[in-house]
């Protein structure tokens, strides 16, 4: 008999995984959500809907979480409404993507309590959420990610085990350094190409089908070339939060991460000038017109 899970999150990403877990035969229940189209989606799919985390937690035996980030998680753990409040063992599968050393210290914890807690962020879009082909970096130990293994194939097409508990956020952050390192690298390249007269139609053709083409560059560009808003569902703000993480992360290493504070500045810049829902490849239309180029559709 497959175990009951609990799902915190139905937002861009959360909807389709939750999607999958129900359609591929795990009995679900969901935690109310602002997105009642989500919520009212799963139930008609034959979810269950819980009114807090407490009365999620006494429903299920696994929970998943895919919240914002560290605050959110320690809120639906914590307090008299909160999982840990169950007094029950539980799994808590949390695909958020967080601070590295709030995991692990709500991983120490939860242990107390016979809660074990694994990390599991993602990697990929909203679109390969609800086709069930995310990927998953997932931390922890052993047997807790062997039990958690079967829930996350209801919604991953990869799955990396990345070593103890908490190694599978850090992975996450360095993953969303990348990319989003690329997404300032591709910002600044475009409006240098514009200022010298190249369009980015003539950049793109350069770089497609070469070396440095990859499918986070042809989703951001599907953007810039088509005007596609729905090609890139990842908002400036939530980028801004994951390098910020990786700031912090970086610190506690005593490490210098000077890159990371370059692309950390594009994106604070762009949420600063109150643009943080916008989406990550929006961030080239706000570079172009920081220095003075016209941008269409945009004053």
């Amino acid at each position: 008999m497959k175990e009951r899970i609990g799902f915190i999150g139905v937002g861009a990403m959360g909807h389709g995984m939750a999607k999958n877990i129900v359609e591929k035969g795990w009995p679900l229940t969901v935690l109310g959500h602002r997105r009642r189209e989500a919520v009212d989606d799963l139930k008609r799919r034959g979810a269950n809907e819980a009114a807090s985390p407490l009365a999620l937690a006494a429903e299920s035996d696994v929970v998943v979480l895919c919240v914002t980030g560290s605050p959110q998680v320690e809120a639906l753990i914590h307090g008299a409404k909160g999982l840990a409040a169950a007094d029950k063992p539980l799994l808590i599968v949390d695909c958020s993507t967080c601070d590295p050393a709030s995991t692990t210290r709500l991983a120490a914890e939860l242990a107390t309590k016979q809660i074990a807690l694994v990390d599991a962020p993602l990697s990929r879009t909203p679109t390969d959420a609800w086709a069930g082909t995310l990927d998953v970096m997932v931390g922890g130990e052993a047997a807790a990610v062997a039990r958690a293994r079967p829930v996350l194939e209801a919604f991953a097409g990869r799955i990396v085990e990345t070593g103890p508990v908490g190694t599978g956020h850090a992975m996450k952050l360095l993953n969303n350094f990348v990319a989003m390192g690329y997404a300032a690298l591709y910002s600044e390249a475009l409006m240098i190409g514009a200022k010298a007269g190249l369009s980015a139609k003539v950049f793109d053709a350069v770089i497609r089908g070469g070396r440095m083409d990859c499918l986070f560059y042809q989703t951001f560009f599907k953007y810039v070339l088509e005007r596609d808003r729905e090609a890139h569902r990842f908002t400036l703000a939530n980028a801004l939060k994951d390098v910020t993480y990786l700031a912090s992360f970086a610190q506690a290493l005593g490490v210098a991460n000077p890159v990371g504070a370059a692309v950390r500045n594009s994106f604070a810049q762009a949420v600063a000038a109150g643009e943080g829902e916008a989406y990550v490849p929006m961030l080239s239309d706000f570079v172009a017109g920081w220095n003075g180029l016209p941008v269409a559709g945009r004053k």
